[in-house]
């Protein structure tokens, strides 16, 4: 079984920044090979991908809309990655969700591709 668990999610003005960490736990025996990602879910809308990073943390990608403002990083010591999100925007606002999988992607940018899913947290930006 894995678990993980995010953290840093909260309320922040328009041009802020916050930062998302989620740890895995449990059976994380390889997880330097998990191909990691965050994906967000704004009220009323599907769950949509927001970053993906490769098992080295030398590859990653984000969709069209975060480019430039969010980044992605992982610390396989620590078996955690985490969301640098500046520049903050109203329409940031959603639950963000860790998700992770060991399967052997490069990179993953669709929901099915991952196995393992954080239980959220809430990101609020004020205009």
């Amino acid at each position: 079984q894995v678990q993980l668990v995010e953290s840093g999610g909260g309320l922040v003005q328009a041009g802020g920044s916050l930062s998302l960490s989620c740890a895995a736990s449990g059976r994380t025996y390889d997880f330097s090979s998990w191909t990691l990602g965050w994906f967000r879910q704004a009220p009323g809308q599907e769950r949509e991908f927001v970053a993906s990073i490769n098992w080295s943390g030398g590859r990653t990608a984000y969709t069209d809309s975060v480019k430039g403002r969010f980044t992605i990083s992982r610390d396989n010591a620590k078996d955690t990655w985490y969301l640098r999100m500046n520049s903050l925007k109203a329409e940031d606002t959603a639950i963000y969700y860790c998700a992770a999988d060991s399967s052997g992607y490069e990179l993953a940018t669709q929901i099915l591709q991952y196995g393992y899913w954080g239980q959220g947290t809430q990101v609020t930006v004020s205009s």
